[in-house]
């Protein structure tokens, strides 16, 4: 029985490749991670086309956003961004848009 625990354990060392769309929620991710994350997704996202982003932070007290927005404004690729539609996530979440 311990070989097929260690063998199920190792499926969690694998990275979980997924789909990149429009919209990117940060919620699954632990806060250092969030950097690397946003920058690959805006590589992965600029590759496939994308020009018009959603990412979502969450509300909270403001530290994912502000580390997301920092990450933007270093961003030669972004033309823009700002709090989402209330209906898309207001102040948790920016919209972005990337240059053509």
């Amino acid at each position: 029985m311990r070989d097929e625990e260690e063998e199920d354990l190792e499926d969690f060392d694998q990275p979980v490749e997924l789909p990149i769309t429009d919209v990117l929620d940060l919620h699954s991710f632990r806060p250092p991670e969030v950097p690397d994350v946003v920058r690959d997704y805006l590589d992965a996202a600029w590759e496939k086309g994308f020009r018009a982003l959603r990412i979502i932070h969450g509300k909270g007290i403001g530290v994912q956003r502000q580390t997301v927005r920092t990450l933007l404004e270093r961003d030669a690729r972004v033309e823009a961004f700002g709090d989402a539609p209330g209906e898309a996530g207001g102040w948790g979440a920016t919209w972005v848009r990337l240059r053509s």
